[in-house]
């Protein structure tokens, strides 16, 4: 019986999903369809392929049922799975369930979140179906809380199994009460949709004039950040208070860590990845992201991603700008700051020297090779995100290819460094493991690193810091369009077999193409079609952002921020309804304060500020957002200090007292949701010990 409990508890802290919603029981993202499903008659955004819709039509004859009115009912129950919010819908209390959660008229069924009736679908199924026979029935008792187990092939009614229609609704059905969804018959809607008004306007002001990468919040929860430079410099900075017209604390003479004699810097090289350890307070540990030149040096000596497993033999390939393919590597470094201080909060500087290599790969070309690192907020893993290589329209079809590690999402544990054995074996491009939920982990045919698939340079990806099953990441387009994609587990976004939405057709496909129809593409949530930008405004390249969840600016809470690398433009992503995964974006105006502590520049004949490129985004540790650009580290401000109108901004003669408390707040509430993620992450682990 102890052992059973503690079964339980594994289970209820196992299934929560880390994918972005909508999701499908499988833990998929949904996709569009063509046509409708022939037995589900599903259509547009679903969770099921024609395979899945033949297996439930097979499951739903099997099981001879002879009324039509119970047979229509439980047919809709089957066909519940193609549903886009499936994995809401069958659960109860976060467990697993053989059939969505039926709406119940016993518990008041919000309509503001899910297309419930007050009459009571359980009841109608219970009225209808409860002296039919069914076979393989899933009402069955010891399916309940049992995803997955088949019933007895016997006939029975559902007053065989169950004493009234009070006990099966108290098993199966529920409301959207808690703010989850409930099946009443027919697909899904979220119809709380609200009018949307953008902000105004973006206030920034001018804190530093240095052209940094990277930002991230020191881990210690205080006002300090780690900034560092695309030739290999890491530094220790300190914030100014917000209108204190303060500027960034830093000594650029004394770097954190300097690996400028290990980078190679170039327009698309350098140092392009900070992470820090979730356990850094204790364990001093982080991870850089940069590439090295292995003509150069000795350590930079990683296997050719074009090689001949992915179909791809290297000494076909042109030479790129005079350089030799694989001549540069994408690299992950670990570092530590032990043996420089007794605490890892108090190290101003690093240990110089490398822990150990985690990653190498050899890139084929001079570009698309992204290079961010991020620690998952619900998981712990390193994430990695990488282009396809380079070369106009991806020709050898790298993104598509899942021996590739090209134009994917890698997933990796550095905490459970695997054996020379290990590696070898499973091909390992260094020292770490492959989570054992990651998409392809078993299959002998696929890079067990990936977690997402289908990307040309993902440049700037984030979580959101309230929700982290949110996971953006803005994706570089080719001639027509830029993209923001929601990343979730085995997601495909599609490249190059479509840029967007749009079929792409590749100029030359040396390595192959990849049929429209064998893959289930995820398109963008957002973006901007490059006709969006003015002439003026250059060439397009996004650059992704991260949702806003400081109050700071209260117009821009919960909005998704973002730009362009080079069009001095921003965009603000909404979603609406919320959890609903349908976003539009506006592209929104922005000024400089007056009162900034460093003047901005101007754009030529416009008092617009100038960002020059717009390289990064960053978030400190009460959640307020910062623009890295070439011309300085700006912060986003109360929009009244731009006379910007913003209804909900709490103007009072010391600016907006409510928002240090808030963000304070908020710091503190993600400081404990971590905590609680990595207890759970634990008890994962234990739960597949036993």
């Amino acid at each position: 019986m102890g052992a059973l409990v503690f079964l339980l508890f594994c289970l209820s802290y196992i299934l929560p999903s880390a994918s972005a919603l909508p999701l499908c029981t499988n833990s998929r993202a949904p996709f569009k369809l063509n046509s409708p499903l022939p037995f589900c008659h599903y259509n547009g955004t679903v969770c099921c392929t024609t395979n899945q819709d033949l297996r439930l039509q097979k499951q739903f004859g099997d099981m001879k049922i002879s009324d039509p009115s119970c047979a229509s009912h439980v047919k809709a129950i089957l066909c519940a799975e193609c549903d886009q919010f499936s994995a809401e819908l069958f659960k109860i209390a976060s467990l697993p369930q053989p059939i969505p959660v039926l709406c119940n008229s016993t518990v008041p069924v919000n309509s503001s979140h899910a297309n419930g009736t007050k009459n009571g679908f359980c009841a109608k199924v219970w009225d209808t179906c409860q002296n039919i026979n069914i076979f393989n029935s899933p009402f069955a008792p010891s399916l309940q809380r049992n995803a997955g187990v088949i019933a007895n092939s016997t006939s029975s009614k559902l007053t065989d199994l169950w004493h009234s229609e009070n006990d099966f609704c108290e098993a199966f059905g529920g409301s959207s009460r808690n703010g989850s969804v409930c099946f009443d018959g027919g697909s899904v809607s979220l119809n709380n949709i609200q009018v949307q008004i953008p902000p105004s306007g973006l206030c920034l002001e001018r804190i530093w004039n240095g052209s940094y990468l990277n930002m991230v919040a020191h881990p210690d929860g205080s006002n300090r950040i780690f900034l560092s430079t695309q030739p290999g410099k890491i530094f220790l900075a300190t914030l100014p208070k917000e209108g204190s017209r303060g500027t960034l604390n830093i000594d650029e003479s004394n770097p954190f860590l300097d690996l400028t004699d290990e980078v190679h810097f170039d327009t698309e090289f350098g140092l392009v990845g900070l992470a820090f350890h979730p356990d850094f307070l204790s364990n001093g540990r982080f991870f850089v992201s940069f590439n090295c030149d292995k003509s150069h040096s000795v350590r930079c000596s990683g296997r050719c991603a074009c090689n001949s497993e992915v179909g791809c033999d290297p000494s076909k390939l042109v030479s790129d700008k005079g350089v030799l393919p694989c001549q540069y590597q994408s690299v992950i470094a670990e570092f530590t700051v032990n043996s420089t201080t007794s605490t890892p909060s108090t190290a101003t500087i690093s240990n110089p020297s490398e822990v150990r290599r985690i990653f190498t790969m050899g890139l084929p070309f001079t570009s698309h090779h992204a290079g961010q690192i991020l620690f998952g907020p619900a998981d712990g893993y390193l994430y990695f995100m990488m282009g396809d290589g380079g070369n106009k329209g991806d020709p050898f079809n790298f993104a598509q290819n899942k021996k590739s590690l090209l134009g994917k999402i890698m997933r990796f544990d550095v905490d459970s460094i695997s054996s020379a054995a290990q590696i070898n074996d499973l091909g390992l491009w260094g020292n770490y493991s492959i989570p054992r939920d990651n998409p392809y982990s078993d299959g002998k045919e696929y890079a067990h690193e990936i977690w997402a698939l289908g990307l040309r340079n993902p440049w700037r990806c984030s979580f959101d810091s309230q929700r982290p099953s949110y996971f953006f990441c803005g994706d570089v387009g080719e001639d027509t369009y830029e993209e923001v994609d929601l990343i979730t587990k085995g997601g495909n976004y599609g490249w190059h077999v479509y840029e967007g939405n749009t079929l792409f057709t590749p100029l030359q496909s040396p390595g192959g193409n990849t049929a429209p129809g064998s893959i289930n593409a995820i398109f963008p949530i957002m973006g901007y079609p490059h006709s969006a930008l003015n002439a003026s405004e250059g060439s397009a390249s996004i650059t992704g952002g991260s949702v806003y969840r400081s109050t700071t600016d209260p117009c821009m809470t919960g909005r998704y921020l973002y730009g362009d690398l080079y069009a001095s433009a921003l965009w603000a992503g909404t979603e609406n309804p919320e959890n609903s995964g349908n976003f539009s974006s506006t592209k929104i105006p922005f000024s400089c304060c007056q009162n900034s502590p460093m003047p901005c520049n101007s754009i030529a004949g416009s008092p617009l500020p100038s960002l020059g490129y717009l390289f990064s985004f960053g978030e400190d540790n009460r959640n307020d957002v910062y623009l890295l650009a070439s011309s300085g580290v700006y912060r986003v401000v109360p929009p009244s200090r731009c006379n910007y109108t913003c209804s909900l901004e709490n103007i009072s003669a010391t600016g907006n007292p409510s928002s240090s408390h808030s963000s304070s707040s908020a710091w503190r509430l993600k400081k404990l949701r971590k905590k609680w993620f990595f207890f759970f992450a634990f008890m994962i682990q234990l739960c597949f010990s036993l």
